[in-house]
């Protein structure tokens, strides 16, 4: 390899080229955000399906993604597209996947029960199995952008910022569109006064309201895809004479790469608590604080952390340390959430409670959660380094397939959890229905948050032996 190519695969990202990628981040939290956070909330309280029957949608998407993400990652590191190795996913996959996610949120006023619950599983299984083909690839270009580590750690932070922006949009934003497309009287939205004329997006008769605003957040996701993949360069790729890749390494990445196991083990239960959290806060704010009104001024002001003080992250870690950074924050996310807790027990009234915890538990969660994306690219290279293959597509696989397990979790469990509590939705949530919620919302991702921690402070890659990695590979 000559000097020119080595300086290359060690170049420096640009502002905008980070920027690029992360509206990848950006597009994706559009989708599976407003999945994670509200598929199971319509399902229940706008489409009338059980929580039962929203926890089997959920168990049957996900088993069969278990099977479907190790194939998707194999066939992307195997073929070789003309217009680049990953990027063309973003829009060969980019068009069906926002066709498909809008759909998801279709009125289905005029089907039959049981029309409703086969039209969701078809939904959301497409939906989810389209996703593979864009996120995989996507997680891909990651490593392959550059292996210095400073400008990785540059880009986590800039595309967690992009991602947090979309998650603004999803659990800010969302619901206050549809309440404002619903129309109402003139409402106190907790925001220092601020009245807007807001209708109950909580009920059957938004449905439509629903589509219509998701539908325009596609169009806006699919616009960022196309940023994405105009706007990056894949520099590190596999050399075309390693061995191919194939299906079955994946079970050898996971046998021999300790660091993979140890990662991939993070993503799995740090995407579990996330997903409960996501997924119980509607349910959280309607039923437990009963303020569903104040959900737009709580989550502004939660959504401060993930989008403004991500800057802080390549600092905060040199003080901290690798693990030091995951624990810190574990711990403040904890905090919130007790003070969340708190609010929820007698306090319901009193908003600055929901700020605080909201801002404290949203501060530990984005910056644990959008941290750990910066040591897929060194896992990637401890593969490489180890192994002579360089298997982007498989290790993100496994990332991919811990997220949606995680995923899937965060949405079957709180709903069984509603379901033998006998929660049926908002006006009829059962005699331990506020128990469920507490469990869901507050109990289990506080377990969960513990175990991760202690996960992360086994993570065996240092700093110096992935930058020794990098420049040994680089040379060869």
């Amino acid at each position: 390899m000559d000097d020119n190519v080595q300086k290359d695969e060690f170049v420096k990202l640009s502002l905008r080229e980070r920027l690029s990628y992360g509206f990848g981040d950006f597009a994706q939290n559009l989708v599976f955000g407003t999945v994670g956070g509200y598929l199971l909330f319509y399902m229940i309280n706008i489409d009338g399906i059980s929580a039962a029957s929203g926890a089997l949608i959920f168990m049957i998407v996900r088993s069969i993604n278990v099977v479907w993400d190790p194939y998707v990652g194999a066939a992307v590191d195997k073929n070789h597209p003309r217009a680049g190795k990953y990027r063309p996913y973003l829009v060969y996959f980019g068009v069906p996947l926002v066709i498909l996610a809008a759909m998801l949120f279709f009125p289905t006023s005029s089907f039959s029960h049981n029309g409703k619950f086969i039209y969701a599983l078809i939904s959301y299984l497409a939906t989810a199995l389209i996703y593979s083909f864009v996120n995989i690839p996507y997680g891909s270009i990651n490593a392959s952008l550059t292996r210095d580590g400073d400008s990785i750690a540059e880009l986590t932070a800039t595309r967690m910022m992009l991602a947090n922006t979309a998650n603004l949009l999803v659990y800010t934003f969302f619901p206050l569109f549809i309440q404002l497309a619903v129309g109402g009287k003139m409402t106190n939205t907790g925001f220092f006064g601020l009245k807007l004329p807001l209708g109950d997006y909580g009920t059957p008769a938004a449905q439509s309201k629903w589509f219509l605003v998701y539908g325009i957040y596609m169009l806006i996701g699919f616009g960022a895809l196309l940023l994405s993949y105009f706007g990056t360069r894949e520099r590190v790729l596999p050399d075309e004479n390693q061995e191919t890749v194939k299906i079955s390494d994946i079970l050898v990445e996971l046998k021999q790469n300790k660091a993979l196991q140890i990662l991939a083990g993070f993503f799995l239960v740090a995407f579990t608590f996330m997903f409960f959290g996501n997924t119980v806060w509607p349910f959280f704010m309607q039923t437990s604080i009963g303020h569903q009104e104040w959900m737009t001024s709580i989550g502004l002001i939660g959504s401060i952390p993930g989008i403004f003080l991500v800057v802080l992250w390549p600092r905060l870690r040199g003080i901290f340390g690798k693990q030091g950074f995951f624990v810190v924050f574990l711990g403040l996310f904890i905090i919130g959430q007790l003070i969340l807790w708190y609010w929820s027990h007698g306090n319901q009234d009193n908003i600055w409670f929901g700020y605080i915890g909201r801002f404290l538990q949203q501060w530990g969660l984005t910056a644990a959660t959008g941290f750990m994306w910066s040591l897929v690219p060194e896992v990637v290279t401890y593969s490489e380094y180890a192994s002579g293959k360089r298997a982007a597509g498989i290790i993100n696989a496994v990332m991919g397939l811990a997220f949606k397990v995680g995923l899937a979790l965060g949405g079957i469990i709180p709903a069984l959890i509603l379901s033998h509590y006998g929660f049926k939705d908002a006006t009829h949530t059962g005699s331990h229905g506020n128990w469920a919620i507490e469990l869901s919302f507050i109990w289990i991702p506080i377990v969960l948050a513990v175990v991760a921690g202690l996960i992360m402070v086994i993570y065996p890659l240092k700093d110096q032996d992935v930058t020794d990695m990098n420049k040994e590979l680089s040379a060869n």
